[in-house]
């Protein structure tokens, strides 16, 4: 079976003991570590791999083709993406100050993506100068250097911007859970629409309660794949977004993301779905 999901932390932890066959009765994983932009662009290409993590801004787009699973995925409090700049160096005192700016974001169908485009309809009157899509890991030194004004930054970024000299602007899941008082959707786990969801289910449960259950197992495989090598961050990263709704999405989970694509279809960033295709 096919699966495509990042290299960060979450993820290898996550689907450690199902890669290493260590569930019973689950088929052998042919694994393609990708950045998310990839991974959000394979899901709309026929006949994809059978098993995707995406992100949720994605999600509306490749429903015809993929079911969304309930576990597995990345949706929480506390973990929502960042807007970065150089600081006083960079003259962007405010978030109104980033109108007519050059921000570099991860993905342009990412749920990072989308957080930034609400809150921005809020904080940005007028608007940015220019979107720049790069990969995660490249847009912090891109700030640092000056070649962008601002960075959207997701996974362990939230814990080493300090390190390149960056100043914090805001948070986007902050501003989400005021606004909404819900969780942040974050990272799906979809399925083709040809593969049994249920047994898929299964096995990303029993590989979720397998990585919490033997935590040292996953260590050598998590930093091996790391964009972050050093250990301490790594697991503050699978802290953060590894968590009962990575277990089970539940109904809070399930209102989160309506709340989220619900908002996004209403302002025109993504198309409208029925919320009934989501179960």
């Amino acid at each position: 079976m096919k699966i495509a999901f990042s290299p960060c932390p979450n993820d290898t932890f996550v689907f450690h003991a199902w890669v290493h066959g260590l569930i019973p009765g689950a088929p052998e994983l042919d694994v393609l570590y990708a950045d998310i932009d990839i991974t959000n662009h394979l899901a709309a290409e026929p006949n994809g791999p059978e098993v995707l993590k995406i992100s949720y801004a994605a999600l509306p787009y490749v429903l015809d083709q993929y079911r969304l699973i309930p576990c597995g995925g990345a949706l929480g409090r506390g973990n929502g993406p960042l807007v970065l700049t150089a600081g006083e160096a960079s003259g962007i005192s405010s978030p109104a100050s980033l109108a007519g700016k050059r921000v570099a974001v991860p993905s342009e169908r990412s749920t990072a993506y989308l957080l930034f485009r609400l809150w921005a309809a809020q904080q940005v009157p007028g608007g940015f100068g220019e979107i720049v899509v790069m990969p995660f890991h490249e847009i912090m030194p891109a700030v640092r250097d000056g070649k962008i004004d601002a960075g959207l930054v997701i996974h362990e970024a939230r814990f080493t911007y300090p390190n390149y000299g960056l100043t914090k602007l805001a948070d986007m899941g902050s501003w989400w859970e005021a606004d909404t008082g819900l969780p942040i959707p974050l990272g799906a786990i979809i399925a083709r629409r040809d593969q049994d969801a249920e047994r898929i289910a299964s096995w990303a449960r029993q590989s979720v309660e397998y990585a919490w259950a033997h935590p040292e197992a996953s260590k050598e495989y998590v930093l091996g794949h790391a964009q972050e090598m050093d250990p301490k961050v790594a697991q503050d990263h699978i802290d953060l977004y590894v968590n009962k709704f990575t277990a089970d999405l539940g109904e809070e989970g399930f209102a989160a993301i309506e709340a989220l694509l619900g908002r996004a279809a209403r302002e025109g960033l993504v198309p409208a779905i029925d919320p009934a295709a989501l179960r």
